[in-house]
Formats: C-alpha cells, structure tokens, sequence
C-alpha cells in the first residue's frame, strides 16, 4: 500500500506520542496512511488499530513469560499485515521486548526503521544496543544524554527533544480548578499517580491507601487519583477505600499535578510529569517478586527515578520493592510537607531539568526524520 506506514506503541505515554507524530506527518503528508498498534489518541489521527495497547500493555519478566502465547499471536499477526500491506517505513515506539522481535522482520523485508524513545539501555541489557545497531534505521532519542551512548556505538541517532514539553499545558486557573472539584485551599492537596497498568495498581494502591490513612492523622489533607485512559473507573473504585476519600480525576490532570502540594508518583513518565510542573513528589514501584529478583543484579544505575537520574543524584525520595511501604511513604510525605526549603529546592532543582531537556519540537521532529527515510531525502 503506497504510503502506508507501521506505527506501533504499547503504552499510555508513547501512545499519545505517537499520535502527536502522526497530525505533525499528516500535515505535509495528508494521503498517508498509519496502521499498527495504540490508543484513542492514534485512533483519532487517522490509524487503523490492528490492536489495542491494553493488548500489549505488560511489564516485567515474570508477567511476559506468562502472556507470552499471546503477545507472540499478536506478533505474528502484525508480521502477516506487514506482509500485505507493505508499509514505507515503520515507527516502533519504546516497548522493547515487543519491538525489537518486530525489528527484525521488518529489517528482513527492507523496511526502514525508526525507533521513537530509546529502551532503558543505560539502566540495564545494555545488549539490546546489539539489536538496535543491526535492525534500526535510526533512533529518535528523548535525553539529551542518550546520545554519547549511541554515538559511542556508532548507531544512527538524534535527540528531537522532549514530547511531553509540547503536552504540559494548563487550561484552568488553581481558582478555576478548586471550584471545579470543591478543592478546600486550607487543606493539602496530594495527587496519587499509581501507574496505568492493573498489575500496578494491584500492588500499589494497597500501600497507599494504608498511607493516606497514617497521613490525614498527621496533616489535613485531600486525595486526588488521576485515572489511566486504558483503566475502568469501576476497576480503580474497588482498589479505593471508604476512608479517607478519594476523588477519581479524568480530566485536568495536569492542573491536579500543578495545583498539588505534593505528588505519590509511581517511577516513569509520571516522574518527568511532576518534575516539569514544579510538583514536589514520592517517587516508588513494587515489581513482582521474580521480575525484581531476575533484574535487580543487572541494574547498571543508582537510581530508578528518571528525575534523579537526569539530576545525576536523588532529588527526590525513591521507595523501590521492600522499602515500598506505608509507613515509609509518610515519614517522606510528612518530612517534605512540613519542610518549605525542603520543597523549594525541590523545585529548583526541577528547574535544572527542565532546561537540561531543552526547546526543541519532538513530534515535529520525529515527523521531519520519518519523511527523511521515506522519501530518500538526505541529511
């Protein structure tokens, strides 16, 4: 199919990424045609979904070895529609365990790659710099400080800037916004971001809960859950206890973030989120216990943070696995509360980043780089 280009993301964040890419193409290129894997917000810029990212949404070894069967049907089904539609060019975006096995098909049939938000290789399996260099076109890389990684394995790359600089915007006041929810200014305000995935939230929202009820002891406070797009409000209600009340947010969230005097993020794009608007926050994750036991002696950074490792140090408390716990997240919760220097330096360090990250267009950019490959224009 002339035109016709594979786009395929396997979680909420590149997802809506991914969607920003498309309109950004379709701009200058309004007959192409988008086919692949995503959400709502790929849906409504033209792509036709051969699947759902609640479809591939896994995380964890133990969790991918159980839904191996069918993430493999759901390979193999996006390799069939390769073969039929022979696509231009394809746009895998982060995902690893699932991309790079499609990498290599579509290396194989000759169909330029590029590879939207590069796999936690400073982190751990620093080996899967392997795959990239045999099966990648180029890497579109969202740090600034990917870049001496790749540039030091001589594989095609460049840092487009940061996607979620262009998303962050507030269209309510924090007096329009407290209206809206009845937010009592007297009281903290603290917004829980547990994760978007259920298994996450199995394993957070019982420790959360237990903190929320240790912390409206202590200081006067009110709870605002930003709900995943892909999760049933039903589904996060039965997580949720009678006390203390927890109001479920579907939109606004980040108003919620910005207005909030502190944040209970759970580790990945949420982080970022937090930082980029300012918002002191926890940071924490519990993986299974095989997923953490199997990865943890391969783990080739101090921190899990991606706020503390841009800092190059802990900025912001991180509660990972055992030391994830009720009783830990209101000593950090409680000590940065009652601490004003505590958070302004907080803040200011946020800043840093903030700068670290740059002005630079992503979706723009990622469309410029794939208009590159599929039409031969060179550098």
């Amino acid at each position: 199919m002339k035109n016709s280009v594979l786009i395929v993301a396997g979680e909420n964040s590149g997802e809506k990424y991914g969607a920003d890419l498309v309109h950004q193409f379709k701009k200058h290129h309004p007959s192409s045609h988008f086919f692949g894997i995503g959400g709502k917000h790929m849906q409504n810029q033209g792509v036709d979904l051969l699947f759902s990212i609640q479809d591939l949404s896994v995380v964890g070894i133990a969790e991918i070895l159980r839904d191996l069967p069918r993430i493999k049907k759901i390979l193999d089904t996006v390799k069939k529609e390769i073969r039929y539609r022979s696509p231009s060019a394809a746009v895998l975006i982060d995902s690893p365990d699932f991309n790079l096995r499609l990498a290599k098909t579509l290396h194989k049939r000759s169909v330029p790659v590029l590879y939207y938000i590069s796999p936690t290789v400073w982190v751990w399996r620093k080996r899967r710099l392997n795959s990239i260099k045999k099966y990648i076109t180029k890497m579109l890389l969202i740090f600034p400080f990917e870049e001496k990684i790749y540039r030091q394995k001589r594989i095609p790359s460049l840092f487009i800037g940061h996607p979620l600089l262009e998303r962050i915007q507030l269209n309510l006041s924090p007096k329009e916004f407290f209206q809206k929810y009845g937010i009592q200014p007297q009281k903290k305000l603290i917004s829980l971001l547990p994760g978007s995935r259920k298994s996450e939230l199995k394993r957070h929202m019982p420790v959360l809960n237990s903190s929320l009820k240790k912390l409206e002891k202590a200081i006067p406070s009110q709870y605002i859950l930003l709900k995943a797009e892909n999760l049933e409000k039903s589904f996060l209600s039965s997580l949720l206890p009678p006390s203390p009340p927890i109001r479920i947010l579907e939109e606004d969230f980040y108003e919620s973030l910005a207005y909030s005097d502190l944040a209970f993020s759970s580790c990945g794009t949420a982080n970022l989120e937090s930082a980029l608007l300012s918002t002191p926050f926890v940071s924490f994750y519990r993986l299974s216990p095989l997923t953490y036991h199997l990865g943890k002696n391969f783990a080739m950074v101090k921190n899990f943070s991606i706020v503390n490792i841009l800092a190059g140090e802990q900025i912001v408390p991180e509660l990972i696995q055992n030391h994830f716990t009720p009783q830990n997240v209101f000593k950090e919760a409680t000590r940065i509360l009652k601490s004003p220097t505590l958070q302004s330096e907080m803040i200011r360090r946020f800043q840093k980043i903030r700068k670290v990250l740059g002005d630079k267009k992503a979706s723009h950019n990622g469309a410029v780089e794939l208009e590159k490959i599929i039409y031969g224009i060179q550098e």
